[in-house]
């Protein structure tokens, strides 16, 4: 049994180890990283300092050597997260950290499917995650296609999922508000704001384009305008510069 004492000692100079090597059927990689999703939302939540996305490296509550029942979720999301600690420790230690992830995502494979539903539940219930949810590319009779729970009173109480008529499944992620999508085998995160996924690297290149040229467009309209409004004032003097010219020679005249 890990004392306090002893998790103290490990604290500041214990480094938990990477995790296994995924095998081929473990479909994190294809889902969140390489699609660049995991990315996409770190950006998505970047106006909150201090905020971890991460995966698939040890979530543990306390400093521990024993690895056994520590797991490894596909992807925490923590907000006021201690980053530093984080990658000294190379993992999310909740006693170190000072509170536990907010958000847990796992990806189903064959041989995890009934694990995320029973073991990795209850453990990231008892942890305190605020939401756990968990996403199968083929679903079947036992394991749905989408599936959330929140924490209510200590337990997991399950998220509504809305199946819509095209066969999307939809739900509600309270904690970053955002919606999750299953879409033909396919994980989406969407902004509920806009109904849309969150954007992505060609979304913000295009977003950065547009508001650059709109930027350009409205200085060449006040360019435009301004130069507009010194021909006038040039006109202007120039119309009055000769008014008081033939003023002065009208005067010229009557005095003769």
């Amino acid at each position: 049994m890990t004392t306090a004492k002893t998790n103290a000692k490990l604290a500041g100079r214990f480094r938990f180890p990477d995790p296994p090597e995924r095998t081929p059927e473990m479909t994190s990689f294809n889902e969140l990283h390489i699609t660049g999703k995991a990315h996409y939302l770190s950006i998505h939540l970047s106006s909150r300092p201090n905020t971890l996305v991460a995966g698939e490296h040890y979530l543990s509550g306390e400093f521990t050597r024993d690895m056994t029942g520590i797991t490894y979720p596909d992807l925490i999301v923590a907000f006021d997260a201690d980053l530093e600690a984080y990658n000294r420790s190379n993992a999310y230690v909740v006693s170190e950290q000072g509170k536990p992830p907010d958000f847990a995502l796992e990806i189903a494979s064959p041989s995890t499917r009934r694990t995320d539903r029973t073991v990795k539940r209850e453990s990231y219930a008892a942890l305190g995650i605020t939401e756990y949810w968990r996403f199968d590319r083929n679903p079947n009779r036992n394991n749905p296609g989408l599936a959330g729970d929140r924490l209510t009173g200590g337990q997991y109480q399950p998220v509504a999922i809305d199946a819509l008529p095209d066969g999307r499944l939809r739900g509600y992620i309270q904690v970053l508000n955002l919606i999750i999508e299953w879409n033909n085998g396919q994980l989406e995160l969407i902004d509920p704001a806009t109904d849309a996924p969150i954007l992505t690297y060609a979304d913000q290149r295009d977003r950065a384009d547009r508001e650059h040229l709109a930027r350009m467009q409205e200085r060449e309209a006040r360019l435009l305008s301004e130069g507009r409004a010194e021909e006038e004032r040039r006109a202007r003097m120039q119309a009055e510069a000769r008014a008081r010219e033939l003023e002065g020679e009208l005067q010229r005249l009557r005095g003769e």
